[in-house]
């Protein structure tokens, strides 16, 4: 049975008030959010059910990865790792799930994954993460991943879905020791595009930071969208994010088990004649590679997107990726 924070004797104690603002408030939100601050007519931000917190730390035990300890406010939460790789079978594999089957307006969620030394953890959502509607403020999502030496972590989500009106900021912050290995991946779509609700969001804003433990910078991600936004409108449908398609996703790889070059190139061979628009370059210090493709279709975005991962998964450990088991 996991250890509750009450009764843990390590750690617990030491950790950071997780109920206090200043733990699940957004840090530099950008100023398209921002400027949407407000008290809602509805529950306000810190009131019960607005606040998600979700953390994890994982250890090898026994020969396989295990969860260690575990604090998980509702509405976001876990049930229990699975073992379901048969190539990889000390492999811990998670989902994160919410209660409240999306995100509303004022809400505050925080994520904190911490994977030990020789850990093997895959991270991913039960489904799409939808961001409703809005009329007040803003929604706000904090992610930290920390990958300790020798570990191998992957941070696969599934597709972000703005609704129409929505407002939204999400920051990752990617720690990765030297010897570790972390792979994270993103798909963002253009919206709920069965309604005919094609970037009617009302600004959607994410940031992702990858460094080393000592602060050195690996590689920055920023995407600011603010549809109709005067001069800010060319941002959405502009070639430099989403080109007229609706849906772009990213896969970032940090590792140094191989040349970023072998990772760029094992990258672009998973990719040709797949039928998305893609590019691949490699990250500074020689620490990894990355792609982000562009496609019309949910299915081959999302195949294109699973066949870099499992051309990255066989690369840096000789297996394939698994079925995620997912409906």
């Amino acid at each position: 049975m996991l250890p509750t924070p009450s009764a843990h004797p390590g750690p617990w104690p030491s950790r950071p008030d997780r109920l206090a603002p200043e733990y699940y408030t957004a840090v530099r939100v950008p100023p398209d959010v921002a400027a949407l601050a407000s008290v809602p007519d509805t529950l306000a931000p810190g009131s019960p059910a607005k606040v998600g917190i979700l953390d994890l730390a994982f250890a090898v035990r026994g020969g396989r990865t295990e969860l260690v300890e575990r604090y998980q406010k509702t509405p976001l939460q876990i049930m229990r790792p699975l073992w379901i790789d048969p190539a990889m079978p000390g492999m811990s594999y998670v989902y994160l799930m919410a209660t409240g089957g999306g995100i509303a307006q004022a809400d505050r969620y925080r994520m904190d994954f911490r994977c030990g030394p020789g850990t093997e953890v895959h991270l991913t959502t039960q489904a799409a993460t939808k961001v409703f509607r809005m009329e007040h403020d803003y929604a706000s999502q904090r992610v930290h991943l920390t990958v300790d030496e020798g570990a191998y972590a992957e941070y696969l989500p599934d597709p972000l879905i703005p609704f129409r009106g929505s407002r939204f900021y999400q920051r990752t912050e990617v720690t990765v020791a030297p010897g570790a290995t972390a792979v994270v991946g993103d798909t963002l779509t253009a919206g709920r595009l069965a309604r005919g609700e094609r970037h009617d969001y009302r600004v959607l804003a994410t940031d992702l930071h990858i460094a080393r433990p000592d602060g050195t910078v690996l590689a920055i991600d920023t995407l600011r969208l603010a549809p109709g936004a005067g001069a800010h409108g060319d941002r959405v449908v502009g070639p430099g994010v989403f080109a007229g398609h609706d849906h772009v996703a990213s896969l970032f790889v940090v590792s140094d088990r191989t040349p970023a070059g072998e990772l760029a190139d094992t990258l672009h061979g998973a990719l040709a004649g797949l039928g998305v628009l893609y590019g691949v370059s490699v990250l500074p210090h020689d620490c990894g590679a990355w792609v982000r493709l562009l496609g019309d279709s949910p299915v081959g975005v999302a195949a294109a997107h699973t066949a870099a991962w499992d051309a990255v998964r066989r690369l840096l450990t000789g297996h394939p990726a698994p079925d995620p088991r997912k409906p």
